[in-house]
């Protein structure tokens, strides 16, 4: 491999901010977008020596600060304890294990099977979300394969699979984010320290997230499978004709377009931007990333479907390869969620109502 030790690089712009990733000192007023009412509960519960949890879930569903959002995803992911004196200590000790890591394992001797895994890594990662210009920053692209790679050698049970690399640029976006600031975008060097606090807390996080969907990505992808067939069985009864007609162009047209929204959780068909938003609701669920994941996906399908119903099947894939979101706002994700949750309070503990499909 190329490069494989630290990128050492230099700025000094960086923010001040403490070692959960927060600003210091940032006041109630300079937060963009959360009325301070909001932010003031969200601080309340973050000051707490034991963090309630549902609390926070409950608050966060409906979006959580920027300036917050990277101790608040850690917390809901069970990577930051809820117990504040727990709090540093569990971050350097997670921290520095995961930066003694990196020469065990990305600085290894290769194999046939290790040259394999970092060459798929390689390629996904050097075709970056195109909205996220940050990307394409061979710093930012080297930190992305060291993370993947560990976590792949370290998980020989699942590996790495296609799709994984797309779970992890929310988390890496959010967590520097927090520590450079908003023109995160602009940034062409990144210091050392924040390169190596970042990629660890990304290590960690995304390996808290696959530990609770770990069989979308182990052979034949059987929780995806599953995911695909309940999105089937839930257009069905949520609406036939769109269902019935995708059905009839080919029985098949379901697990050809949605197995990506499944492996990918729509990092491909919506904005980065607001996927992050939709984590924030997504963390705050119990089975965001299975079960309520469907419902946004059924969600998706309805808005457009007396369009899609018009359409033959070259359109209709054509359509849902390249969904018209690129002009999507907060508030057009914000009623996408709403209306999947409003589905799975109807439909998810009334499995007999819903029509068996083949």
């Amino acid at each position: 491999r190329n490069s494989p030790k630290w990128t050492t690089m230099t700025n000094n712009s960086s923010p001040q901010v403490n070692r959960r990733g927060e600003k210091r000192n940032v006041n109630i007023e300079e937060s963009v977008g959360t009325p301070p009412s909001k932010l003031y509960k969200f601080r309340k519960i973050l000051s707490e020596a034991h963090l309630d949890i549902e609390n926070l879930r409950k608050l966060s569903w409906s979006g959580v600060p920027e300036e917050l959002r990277a101790t608040i995803w850690k917390i809901l992911l069970g990577y930051l304890p809820t117990n504040q004196d727990r709090q540093e200590s569990t971050l350097d000790r997670k921290r520095q294990e995961y930066i003694d890591c990196v020469p065990q394992y990305f600085d290894s001797p290769e194999d046939d099977y290790e040259r394999g895994v970092y060459k798929q890594i390689h390629k996904d990662v050097i075709r970056p979300d195109p909205t996220c210009p940050l990307l394409k920053n061979e710093t930012v692209q080297k930190s992305l394969e060291r993370i993947l790679y560990v976590w792949a050698i370290r998980h020989p049970a699942t590996g790495y699979v296609q799709g994984i690399n797309d779970l992890l640029t929310p988390f890496f976006i959010v967590f520097l984010k927090s520590f450079i600031g908003p023109n995160f975008e602009q940034l062409d060097t990144i210091p050392l320290q924040t390169l190596e606090i970042v990629e660890a807390d990304c290590y960690w996080c995304v390996s808290k997230l696959l530990d609770g969907i770990q069989d979308n990505y182990t052979f034949a992808q059987p929780g995806i499978q599953r995911m695909v067939f309940r999105l089937k069985e839930l257009l069905y009864r949520i609406d036939g004709p769109l269902a019935k007609h995708i059905d009839q162009l080919d029985p098949q047209f379901f697990l050809q377009f949605s197995f990506r929204w499944m492996n990918c959780l729509l990092m491909r068909e919506i904005p980065l931007k607001l996927i992050i938003r939709m984590w924030d609701t997504y963390l705050s669920e119990s089975d965001g990333f299975s079960t309520f994941h469907v419902y946004v996906c059924v969600s998706l399908l309805q808005k457009w479907s007396d369009k899609m119903r018009r359409m033959d099947y070259l359109d209709l894939f054509q359509f849902l390869q390249h969904l018209p979101t690129l002009d999507w706002t907060v508030e057009d994700v914000e009623m996408l969620l709403s209306e999947a949750y409003v589905m799975k309070s109807l439909y998810h503990d009334c499995p007999s109502h819903l029509k068996s499909v083949g």
